[in-house]
């Protein structure tokens, strides 16, 4: 219900916003201003020096990279880390039980299989993007291949780094990573956080692959969950979002096919405005807002249908499922 009514809120606002328009004002607003402090008792583990001449394969070869797991995910990475040209289709596998998810694999031209084991025998750097309650049954199955050499991420939500190490070889190489799926077109947002055993420049090499795929960064395990509620699922909240705002004006008697790309096209433009500003969203939200104009109106329709506390809930709802994920 609450979905419900917040979509109704933002098609609302869309009709309040476009009647509004017919009012001529012509104003000019101050700019918001607005500053937050971030702290947490959370860290980063501190890097462990490490030369490039240690890494655990050898880097005038070929870098082969192993998906176990064939899902939108696994997919959506590979997707961006081939399209970049960080590394070439051939040198890229996945694994699945069957090959309904493997022909998205092999239209981009990696080699595919249904031995998990086998990516384990080929393959350095080993994505694990299965199910997480699917993962502790593939990483017993897989345990005896795991080598040194191997750098292992885990994609599964709610999967600790602690259980993680617990099911592996003692003093195996894994990090956790959680993307998005816009990494499918390079507009990603990924973090990870690193095990006991990960070294710097492996995890530097990680980062490097995955910025590709859009944002990357290092975060401290704490911010895994919170990114899940906020980003992984968030890339749904905003086509929700796109959908009403749409809607709103194909309720006006705009044609759909437009309204859904104009509506696209402006989450896109605003998306870029806050990222290469650098400005609080509500300072660039003050420069749309003029007294008594268009947009305060439609704000005020947003505001009537609780759009904001809406998202916050949101946020946290898929956050603390994501907790309750990693204590199953």
């Amino acid at each position: 219900m609450a979905g419900a009514s917040t979509a109704a809120a933002v098609a609302a606002a869309v009709a309040t916003a476009t009647a509004a328009s017919s009012t001529k004002v012509s104003s000019s607003t101050p700019y918001l201003t607005s500053s937050s402090t971030f702290s947490s008792s959370a860290t980063i583990p501190p890097p462990i020096t490490m030369s490039s001449s240690q890494l655990p394969w050898t880097p005038d070869s070929p870098m082969q990279i192993g998906f176990v797991g064939a899902g939108r995910m696994a997919e959506a990475i590979a997707m961006g880390i081939i399209v970049s040209g960080k590394v070439e289709a051939n040198n890229v596998m996945a694994s699945a039980p069957s090959d309904k998810n493997l022909w998205h694999f092999q239209n981009l031209g990696c080699r595919t299989t249904h031995s998990n084991t086998e990516v384990l025998q080929n393959c350095s750097i080993v994505f694990f993007a299965t199910k997480p309650h699917i993962l502790p049954i593939v990483l017993a199955e897989v345990s005896p291949a795991v080598t040194r050499k191997h750098v292992l991420v885990s994609v599964a939500a709610g999967v600790s780094l602690h259980t993680l190490e617990k099911l592996l070889p003692p003093k195996s190489r894994v990090l956790r990573i959680m993307p998005n799926l816009p990494c499918r077109v390079q507009e990603g947002a990924v973090v990870m956080t690193r095990g006991r055993y990960a070294e710097k420049c492996e995890t530097e090499y990680l980062q490097n692959l995955l910025s590709v795929c859009g944002l990357c960064e290092e975060v401290p395990e704490a911010y895994i969950n919170i990114h899940t509620g906020l980003s992984g699922s968030g890339v749904a909240y905003v086509c929700m979002f796109s959908e009403a705002l749409a809607e709103g004006a194909i309720k006006l008697g705009m044609p759909s096919g437009l309204a859904h790309q104009i509506a696209a096209q402006t989450l896109l433009g605003a998306a870029k405005l806050l990222l290469q500003s650098g400005q609080h969203p509500a300072q660039l939200r003050s420069e749309v807002c003029t007294p008594g104009g268009t947009t305060i109106y439609g704000l005020h329709a947003l505001e009537q249908g609780g759009l904001r506390a809406a998202a916050m809930n949101a946020v946290e709802a898929a956050t603390r499922r994501a907790q309750e994920l990693n204590k199953q």
